[in-house]
């Protein structure tokens, strides 16, 4: 087999390959404050796995409020986009 792997989906006769290729891996999601976002970690063991976005700190970063935890600076890495 070639060192690249042609694969189909079932129900289509597109390689996947090709669908994929011009996915980037990076989000592209515009957040806005009082979004609800969902936590990769709890900031604590008793905090709630959800943070509401308070007001943008940086490019990357914002200040968030996670019930049973209090205020927290998150990375757009810290929460699912």
């Amino acid at each position: 087999m070639s060192p690249q792997m042609n694969l189909f989906n079932a129900t289509a006769s597109t390689p996947v390959n090709e669908i994929a290729g011009g996915w980037h891996g990076f989000c592209q999601i515009t957040y806005n404050r009082d979004t609800w976002v969902k936590l990769l970690e709890k900031p604590g063991s008793y905090a709630f796995d959800e943070a509401k976005l308070l007001c943008q700190d940086t490019s990357t970063t914002w200040v968030a409020w996670v019930p049973d935890h209090g205020e927290v600076v998150l990375d757009r890495s810290d929460f699912y986009c």
